[in-house]
């Protein structure tokens, strides 16, 4: 089985209203339905850009609003999903459940259907300035095109969630992120890289990029979008299949080839998966 995935490097900058926000994400989509994509990945916290719109004083939305925006956006990312026929990860939104705030992946189906990960693991800042909650369970989504896995940003950077996500049978990992410097941006891709090596999977992952001048912690931003394989000889020598020019406004496309992950966990130069030491220590259910 293959598929073909983009990326997007999200630009982020001040807008007026929700309407220039939904024309930017088609345009994204419509660019990667161009290269006819199966799944497209917006970055995490891209919606922010929505807090940008500002009250009647130009004073940015606070981040209890942004939940508001909620029904607009699953609708304008429901409707792009049926009309191109491809699986759109919207990055990561806001939402409320009572009076608690979850910073959640939405994965929409070419179908119709909505699949919802929260993010399980909370920045120190997610926490003290946003007062975020964390989810409590790992959600894998069987597609026509495979078993995939939507781990946002920080959760990455724990190796017990993605042995988890690959016991249940997930091949490739979307990992939306957002970074505000270079110390944030490689503690992710550095983990994106280890976590492919460790469980034999693909990971996607992609950052927004740009600034949002009037919004707390949203002011810098550095990110770049890559598509990344374990280091073994059917894939390239570093393990990325493809990257995206770092901090720029564009689109990052692959296609990657299940098969070729049975091949390496079989037979491959090292056989990180089977080897385990369950022996040592616990498998994942």
């Amino acid at each position: 089985m293959k598929m073909r995935v983009s990326a997007v490097q999200y630009h982020l900058h001040t807008i007026k209203s929700f309407a220039e926000f939904a024309a930017q994400v088609e345009h994204y989509v419509r660019t990667a339905e161009e290269f006819g994509s199966d799944f497209v990945l917006f970055p995490e916290l891209f919606t922010t850009q929505l807090m940008s719109i500002g009250d009647g004083d130009r004073k940015a939305l606070d981040i209890q609003e942004l939940p508001n925006f909620t029904d607009d956006y699953v609708r304008l990312f429901t409707e792009l999903a049926k009309s191109t026929k491809m699986h759109l990860i919207g990055g990561t939104h806001i939402i409320r459940e009572g009076d608690r705030l979850y910073n959640t992946a939405y994965l929409f189906y070419p179908d119709g259907r909505i699949g919802t990960q929260k993010k399980l693991h909370i920045t120190p800042t997610e926490v003290k300035e946003w007062d975020m909650a964390a989810g409590d369970s790992l959600q894998i989504f069987d597609t026509e095109k495979g078993r995939i896995a939507v781990l946002i940003c920080y959760d990455i950077e724990f190796p017990e969630i993605v042995r988890m996500a690959k016991a249940r049978g997930a091949d490739v990992i979307f990992c939306p992120s957002c970074t505000d410097d270079r110390h944030g941006f490689h503690r992710v891709r550095y983990s994106c890289h280890a976590r492919t090596i460790e469980n034999q999977v693909y990971v996607v992952t992609t950052g927004t990029v740009g600034s949002l001048p009037t919004v707390d912690f949203m002011r810098g931003n550095f990110g770049q979008g890559a598509i990344l394989t374990p280091n073994d000889v059917p894939f390239p020598p570093r393990g990325i299949m493809a990257e995206g020019e770092i901090n720029d406004d564009m689109i990052i496309t692959g296609d990657l080839d299940l098969s070729l992950l049975y091949q390496v966990r079989e037979s491959g130069s090292v056989t990180t998966w089977r080897d385990r030491r369950i022996d040592l220590y616990p498998d994942w259910k």
